[in-house]
């Protein structure tokens, strides 16, 4: 999944969108990693553990270790009608990673929510 010459030294999670905020906030971070796309949604691969001790909005999708049974990009089998998501955007050095904190913010921003910690998301599983 992640391009050879790039290093997930820190591990690796994605955060999903959908396609037009994925445009939006494209144009609006300095640092972009890698970018998974499909038809309904874009993912972002952050490092591991960027889900803890924040809430995404509601319409976002945080998949630890970049695993979730819907997209099916890591099935062996594709679902019937789906595609599988392929990269559309990759750094051309370095790390794998969009700095989480700047697309976190701008996440909440497009999805009209105000961003929340709490310590008590590092003890629940992230919301999918």
């Amino acid at each position: 999944m992640i391009p050879a010459p790039l290093r997930a030294s820190l591990g690796y999670d994605a955060v999903g969108m959908p396609r037009e905020h994925g445009e939006r906030i494209l144009d609006r971070l300095h640092r972009v990693g890698c970018i998974f796309a499909d038809a309904r949604r874009w993912w972002w691969i952050v490092p591991a553990g960027s889900h803890i001790g924040v809430v995404w909005p509601p319409s976002i999708s945080y998949a630890i270790g970049a695993q979730l049974a819907d997209p099916s990009w890591t099935s062996t089998r594709p679902k019937p009608g789906r595609e599988h998501p392929r990269l559309i955007h990759s750094p051309e050095t370095g790390q794998p990673y969009t700095p989480p904190i700047p697309l976190y913010f701008l996440t909440c921003r497009v999805a009209g929510s105000a961003p929340l910690w709490s310590l008590e998301t590092a003890n629940r599983p992230a919301a999918q």
